[in-house]
């Protein structure tokens, strides 16, 4: 009688002892799966560049002969001396180059949510610009002039002779900044495309336009009812690419691939080239 008491007891402990053991089991989670090196590391921006054999870059192609429109065949291209050193570029990474124009106060936003790779839009690398976004090394500087009407090329030949007009520039940039703090205008229209400036200054609803001198040239080149004052509101502060921050590499890549191009003096021929092709009907 006690020997199968105690055999009753055993079994019993033995079940319950099975029980917590598989209870335990359930409970514990699972192992993770041994990570890859790649997985361990996430690819940096340049690595998925070069990953997809591609790489975006964005510009405002309104702003002749850094970046515009030229019809090739029948077909809106965009063209100039910005887009030949990003074309460089992506040759120099082994990809293709994708193109997205859009207007140029929308170009940072686009960066930071990672809609283009980097910018060439002939931008300034100011303070401002410089909290939300890295910038490449500086490649081109130029003189700031003012746009008028050819009319008016007896009227308007100082910085002073602005006093009291209406005076246009680009939404966003140096221009705009410059038209307010330097021309004392009654009114400064900021306009994001500078084709629409161009084309209220000749309708007369603005009276000057402030560019930057090759931009300004080239468009007086274009259109002979405009013309390039003689006003100077000083040198431009050099232009750089921006790139999306926390991409050292990029960054590094990028540069290497500009001081390649200015060592050979490419630069400079890509600039003159733009300008001629730019001068063209």
């Amino acid at each position: 009688m006690k020997k199968n008491y105690l055999v009753k007891v055993a079994a019993a402990l033995l079940v319950l002892t099975l029980v917590f053991s598989l209870a335990a089991c359930s409970s514990k989670p699972a192992a993770a799966p041994a990570a890859s090196g790649e997985e361990k590391k996430a690819a940096t921006k340049l690595e998925q560049i070069k990953a997809k054999g591609k790489i975006v870059v964005g510009t405002s192609a309104d702003y002749p002969p850094y970046e515009f429109i030229k019809v090739t065949d029948g077909k809106n291209e965009v063209v100039g001396f910005d887009i030949e050193i990003a074309k460089q570029i992506a040759k120099d990474l082994g990809v293709e180059l994708e193109i997205k124009d859009m207007k140029f106060d929308g170009l940072l936003a686009a960066l930071v949510a990672d809609d283009i790779d980097f910018i060439a839009a002939g931008m300034v690398p100011n303070e401002d610009r410089k909290k939300s976004v890295d910038f490449s090394t500086q490649y081109y500087q130029a003189n700031q002039n003012v746009l008028i009407r050819a009319e008016d090329a007896e009227k308007i030949k100082t910085v002073e002779d602005l006093k009291g007009l209406k005076v246009g520039a680009q939404k966003a940039t140096i221009q705009e900044e410059l038209a307010n703090e330097k021309t004392e205008a009654a009114e400064v229209k900021s306009l994001s495309k500078i084709t629409d400036l161009v084309l209220e200054l000749t309708n007369k609803k603005i009276d000057a336009v402030v560019l930057v001198e090759p931009v300004a040239n080239a468009y007086a080149r274009q259109n002979p009812n405009v013309a390039v004052s003689g006003i100077s509101l000083g040198a431009e502060e050099a232009v750089a690419l921006a790139i999306n921050k926390g991409n050292p590499e990029l960054v590094e890549a990028i540069n290497k691939s500009l001081d390649t191009m200015m060592k050979a003096g490419a630069i400079d021929k890509f600039i003159e080239e733009a300008t001629i092709l730019s001068e063209q009907e």
